[in-house]
């Protein structure tokens, strides 16, 4: 199959689940790739805390940050459904800097990754991002902010309504009455500025290498399995990741190391049309939609084994 047919096929797959979203799979060392919508730009969501831990870890790799500092936290004292970590905490806790970072990064709790936004402002890390040459990427806003929207002032029983909103207000420029939904506003980033993260992640050249191995490390310790997890996930390869949901957005991006040696940045960015919280089907379907990319890229027609 050529990759245009498998290009086409994929974007069909994603129409039938009420899916749109950019797609790109690159491998990590010859650089050849495949994907769609690879420059639209995306709300990140919680994938900016993958940005927030390079630029904590540099500091750190300069002596300017101490990761066994311990930071004072306030409790989020969430209770609707979704939040994890410190989010959840009824009482205040006193928790070192590295830790933070497992906590943001590997379990996503947004309480641990506004304490990290305490050290590191929004605006510092995105100049690190710039100084690193990783472009593409619009950090502008805390974790906190995400949990402002419309589903959040509503009962169990209403949140789609306010999926409703958040699918039928987007205008043709991806602005949106929702801020975290706003291009313009939110934290963005497109499906080929995260895979040149990772990228960059995995062959470490103007980020340190001990930043590098942290985040890797911190990847590969993701709780969140229910994406593209079951499809890169075997005996014979490693898939390290980090997901990002906000309303009728769900993201992934991450790298699969097989045991050849080979390795791939998968970059899955999405927007459903079904007004619902919970689509265990659109789940699949980007894990199908990313594995077939994958596929073609790696052994061509033949079927993937890990």
């Amino acid at each position: 199959m050529s990759a245009t047919a498998v290009v086409r096929n994929a974007q069909d797959l994603l129409d039938e689940a009420g899916l749109h979203g950019a797609f790109l799979v690159r491998d990590l060392d010859t650089g050849a790739e495949i994907g769609f919508d690879t420059e639209t730009p995306y709300p990140a969501a919680s994938l900016v805390k993958i940005p927030l831990a390079v630029a904590v870890l540099e500091r750190i790799a300069r002596g300017e940050l101490d990761p066994a500092t311990p930071v004072d936290v306030p409790p989020g004292r969430v209770t609707t459904p979704g939040p994890t970590g410190l989010s959840r905490f009824r009482h205040p806790a006193r928790i070192a800097v590295d830790d933070l970072l497992y906590l943001s990064t590997s379990i996503s709790d947004n309480v641990a990754a506004d304490a990290l936004f305490d050290l590191v402002p929004p605006a510092a890390v995105a100049a690190e991002l710039q100084r690193l040459r990783v472009d593409g990427i619009a950090v502008r806003h805390r974790a906190s902010d995400l949990a402002d929207t419309p589903a959040e002032r509503l009962g169990p029983d209403e949140v789609h309504l306010a999926h409703s909103l958040a699918i039928g207000a987007v205008t043709p420029g991806q602005g949106h009455p929702v801020a975290q939904l706003d291009v313009s506003r939110a934290n963005t980033g497109s499906a080929h500025a995260f895979v040149d993260l990772l990228h960059a992640l995995w062959r470490p050249s103007t980020i340190q290498e001990a930043t590098a191995r942290r985040v890797r490390a911190l990847l590969g310790d993701n709780l969140h399995r229910q994406r593209l997890a079951p499809d890169f996930t075997s005996d014979a390869s490693r898939w390290s990741s980090k997901t990002g949901t906000l309303l009728h957005l769900r993201h992934e991006v991450g790298v699969v190391e097989h045991a050849d040696g080979q390795s791939y940045a998968v970059a899955a960015l999405t927007a459903s049309r079904v007004p619902a919280a919970a689509q265990p089907g659109s789940e699949a379907t980007m894990a199908q939609v990313a594995r077939s990319l994958h596929d073609h890229l790696r052994t061509g027609t033949l079927p993937w084994w890990g």
